[in-house]
């Protein structure tokens, strides 16, 4: 694609890298097949193609628009495209740029912006979200029901196995899931603990930085990552494994820290080295196939074939570029995995999207939850705290972790 950038950006490192991006586009429109905006609208200024040029024109020069703000926001960043696109284009980097010049040149206002920086300022921040969590599942049971189903019941982590392992890792805990979902890291815990590798989580990390990074505060992302590279940093350099991510949306956001501070002298060397240490659970655990083999091989068969519908979030299959891990894992574990149609589309979680689009995002879930459950699963297994939390609305089908209904399947050799 021909580009002619307009002086405010060219030769800037964003220019530099948004022409890049561009001129590997040839056209072809093969991205508006797996585009989910696309499928739902029919229009193609909301699929990839169509946001290209409008984030092109927009670069050479182009007045900034509503028009062109709503096609954007639209886009769930799903990266569908990316995993179709037969030139490579890395369209998310260039949406990125694209929305970030949008948002110098035209700023939010009224209840948008104030949303916005609402979510920015409470989802990032573990112990204010957590408090409010707290309170909200304290009065739970009289809450509306739209907001109801944002707030899961409290549930009890389990028991984190005691460190004593020679093999160590480290795992992120975030910033909604210790009081969302707190069970999650824990299951992973015992995992590990059972194939021989000891998990802790970093006292002083947090958010991965995503949350921010996709409501336009890049500086702050930047100051997330460098917050959360401090605090695995004695552990890395004492021989950690791994970083441990078991939400996918974190883990495609920790392994681009590399991209996010190449431009800082202080941390880029640290914050490659750790992207490069970040590992999703489903490739820790397939790494160990051996010895989980050995557990599972003493394990009874299940009593009744159970089930699962395999949900595989758009930031695992196709930001993270992991597929079929969790299905081997299961289906070595004894679990049924069902077929299911359109498994590439994105359900409509999408990090803070299911908040700021939820009749789009209400959409893709309600399609989602009809391919899921097709195959009459006895549960849904996903691997994202976002898709979880937002496959339950409404459905009749349980919607769990996946590590989790590995952790209990693994205790039944112990009676755990």
């Amino acid at each position: 694609m021909e580009t002619h950038l307009a002086d405010f950006i060219r030769h800037t490192p964003a220019g530099n890298e948004a022409e890049a991006i561009l001129r590997k586009c040839v056209h072809c429109g093969f991205c508006t097949a797996t585009c989910p905006t696309y499928q739902l609208f029919g229009d193609e200024l909301d699929g990839p193609r169509g946001r290209i040029y409008l984030i092109k024109q927009m670069l050479e020069g182009a007045e900034a628009t509503e028009r062109t703000r709503l096609h954007l926001d639209r886009c769930l960043t799903c990266r569908a495209c990316e995993t179709t696109c037969p030139s490579g284009v890395h369209y998310s980097r260039l949406l990125d740029i694209g929305r970030k010049v949008l948002e110098a040149r035209l700023p939010r206002r009224g209840v948008d912006g104030a949303l916005r920086i609402t979510l920015k300022n409470l989802l990032p921040r573990p112990a204010l979200f957590g408090a409010a969590m707290k309170l909200g599942q304290a009065f739970r049971p009289l809450l509306p029901t739209p907001l109801k189903a944002k707030v899961p019941p409290a549930t009890s982590a389990g028991p984190w196995p005691r460190a004593g392992h020679a093999r160590r890792m480290v795992a992120l805990a975030g910033c909604a899931q210790p009081s969302m979902l707190p069970g999650i890291n824990a299951a992973t815990a015992r995992v590990l603990d059972r194939l021989g590798i000891g998990l802790v989580e970093a006292e002083g990390a947090g958010c991965c930085g995503a949350v921010r990074f996709h409501l336009g505060d890049a500086a702050g992302a930047r100051d997330d990552a460098r917050r959360n590279i401090d605090a695995w940093w004695p552990a890395i350099e004492a021989g950690c494994e791994a970083i441990v991510m078991t939400a996918s949306g974190c883990g495609v956001q920790v392994k681009d820290y590399g991209h996010l501070l190449r431009e800082d002298a202080r941390y880029a060397g640290k914050a490659a080295r750790v992207a490069a240490l970040t590992r999703d659970i489903a490739e820790v655990v397939t790494a160990e196939c051996a010895p989980l083999a050995a557990l599972l091989g003493v394990l009874p068969p299940l009593t009744l074939a159970r089930r699962v519908a395999c949900h595989s979030p758009c930031t695992l299959q196709h930001g993270q570029k992991i597929r079929g891990a969790v299905e081997a894992l299961l289906q070595a574990a004894g679990f049924e995995t069902t077929p299911m149609a359109d498994g590439h589309l994105c359900c409509g979680s999408a990090g803070t999207y299911s908040i700021l689009q939820p009749a789009i995002a209400g959409r893709l879930r309600e399609n989602k939850q009809q391919a899921l459950a097709a195959g009459a699963p006895a549960v849904i297994a996903s691997a994202n705290i976002g898709c979880i939390l937002h496959l339950r609305e409404g459905g009749a089908t349980p919607v769990r972790h996946w590590i989790e209904l590995l952790d209990e399947r693994l205790g039944e050799r112990s009676g755990q």
